[in-house]
């Protein structure tokens, strides 16, 4: 199966949806989409993913691959709930 290159950047302030947002452009397989977070998501993210040794659009694609979540950008706030709450030793509280 062939890797596809996998981009992400960063979009203009004026450009953000609500205060607050931080919107990325990025491609998932292929497709061209936005994602609308809170900055600590973002910053979140990027944690993830460096323990991970993945790029950012590649630890998206995974969570949105195994999403059950019917939104991308409440997947990946879940995602990264889910990734701390283990951490702290809270599995009782993983959704």
């Amino acid at each position: 199966m062939e890797q596809r290159a996998l981009k992400t950047r960063v979009l203009p302030p004026e450009a953000s949806p609500a205060p607050g947002m931080d919107k990325r452009s990025l491609t998932i397989a292929g497709h061209r989409t936005s994602l609308a977070l809170e900055a600590e998501f973002w910053d979140g993210l990027e944690e993830i993913a460096a323990q991970r040794s993945l790029t950012l659009p590649r630890l998206i694609a995974e969570i949105d691959r195994t999403r059950t979540a019917t939104n991308l950008a409440s997947a990946v706030r879940l995602a990264v709930l889910d990734h701390y709450r283990t951490r702290a030793g809270r599995t009782d509280l993983v959704a």
